[in-house]
């Protein structure tokens, strides 16, 4: 019988959560908490055993070491302090490449060979020095980027249109921060396009601007962390998407962070794309067509990446 094996680096928020959801939907046989503070991350466990006896589904829960890696199928990186209120993900730059040198070592000694889905924040940075520093091939490391700005532009549309979030078809990409966009060209209800939507119903569609959608888009992260202090539901969610598809072969089309290589026209960058996922992680990079102003966007967005990705390999030297 199949194991399914997945290792998550960080016992906060986030971590927990991506647990949370992956145990609700009985995607793994075992979970093995990583942290620096034992103590919490097998309190974590404990918590999510107990909650695990009332699901239909067993997993194993337990607080582990790196050791534990070589085996896993999935390794999920989530580790780092969660937002401030005022800052952005580029603000937690510097203190998420001093965690990557004490991680990469670690991660390269316990043997694993799996796929890795990083989260860490600012996510197209991380989860491109992560599979830098490892030598991972670009399909099989990188990070869930877009994604939740994905599941956030649905339900923005869905309140704005009144249609139901899964008639909706819409995604954001680039950078999982400011400057992220939405291809409102690519953005359909029930088959339809929006933009024709919009001629169809000029008095109330037809006012819904692309520079509003993005900034709520933007600022809907931050509405959560000056409420609660952390974003936590929606990414855990996000993550297991990612997983069912990998571990169910699902070939899903899905935004993620992966390193370009002239796909979009962009090379040696990381930025949000929809991708197809499935058993060997990302086996293919969808390649829509984007109006003008929407690669000028997409590939301003790279540029704010890349400018990070330049200092971080300076950093990490």
């Amino acid at each position: 019988m199949e194991t399914r094996k997945i290792g998550i680096l960080g016992a906060g928020h986030v971590g927990t959560h991506c647990a949370v959801s992956l145990m609700f939907q009985g995607l793994a046989q075992e979970i093995v908490l990583i942290d620096k503070d034992e103590k919490k991350a097998e309190s974590q466990a404990l918590d999510l055993n107990d909650m695990g006896a009332c699901l239909s589904r067993k997993t194993i829960i337990r607080a582990g070491d790196y050791e534990d890696l070589k085996d896993a199928e999935i390794l999920v990186n989530a580790i780092g302090r969660s937002r401030r209120p005022g800052e952005t993900r580029l603000d937690m730059f510097e203190d998420s490449m001093e965690r990557l040198k004490d991680i990469v070592p670690r991660i390269r000694k316990s043997g694993f060979q799996g796929i890795l889905i990083s989260i860490t924040n600012p996510a197209d940075v991380v989860g491109e020095c992560l599979r830098r520093k490892l030598g991972m091939d670009r399909f099989r490391c990188f990070s869930t980027g877009t994604s939740l700005d994905s599941l956030r532009i649905k339900r923005i549309l869905e309140e704005k249109t009144g249609y139901d979030r899964n008639s909706i078809d819409a995604f954001c990409m680039g950078e999982h921060g400011d400057s992220q966009m939405v291809p409102l060209s690519r953005v359909s209800i029930g088959g339809k396009p929006f933009l024709k939507l919009q001629k169809e119903h000029p008095d109330t569609l037809g006012k819904i601007t692309l520079e509003e959608l993005q900034e709520e888009v933007r600022q809907a992260g931050t509405t959560v962390i000056e409420g609660k202090g952390s974003t936590e539901f929606g990414i855990g969610i996000a993550l297991s998407e990612i997983v069912s598809a990998v571990f169910h072969d699902e070939k899903r089309v899905w935004p993620l962070s992966v390193c370009l290589e002239g796909e979009y026209g962009q090379k040696n960058v990381a930025a949000g794309v929809p991708a197809v996922i499935g058993k060997n992680g990302v086996e293919e990079i969808f390649e829509i067509d984007l109006n003008e102003r929407e690669k000028q966007e997409f590939d301003r967005s790279c540029d704010v990446i890349r400018g990070y990705l330049r200092q971080a390999e300076e950093m990490l030297k």
